[in-house]
């Protein structure tokens, strides 16, 4: 079972937080390009792949309950917690500031606006990814 949750885990953390973190950057090219369809695409693919995500979290939960006891992983351990921080960080990030800014694009686009909304996909897509970044470091190095 510690194996399957491992295999779980790395696999969603590249096939489901990998997309998370990418698709906003293929919405600041939208954006640009004014296509609002694609922007409202893409702002949904971006949620739904940010709410899959807590399933990689899960899946990392069970990696760590089952981790043989020589290791004493716990969230005491100061790499778990501050994954998960920075994490929720990120999460929180893509959630409620890179998709509603993503949809309000698309809606000024569709409107016909300027839609002034590109630096504001770009900050907190790009925060988030850094934050993403830093717990693929954690998870390898765990210092």
């Amino acid at each position: 079972m510690d194996t399957l949750l491992n295999i779980l885990h790395v696999a969603g953390a590249v096939f489901i937080v990998g997309p998370m973190a990418i698709l906003p950057m293929t919405g600041m090219r939208a954006v640009r390009a004014g296509q609002a369809g694609q922007v409202t695409t893409l702002a949904k693919s971006t949620f739904i792949f940010s709410l899959l995500s807590l399933l990689v979290i899960i899946f990392g939960f069970g990696v760590m309950g089952m981790s043989d006891p020589k290791y004493h992983t716990s969230f005491a351990s100061t790499w778990i917690w501050l994954s998960i921080v920075l994490y929720v960080i990120a999460l929180g990030l893509t959630l409620f500031l890179v998709v509603p800014t993503m949809r309000k694009a698309s809606a000024d686009i569709t409107a016909g606006t300027a839609a002034k909304s590109y630096a504001p996909i770009a900050a907190g897509s790009g925060i988030a990814s850094l934050g993403l970044l830093a717990v693929g470091v954690l998870m390898v190095w765990k210092p």
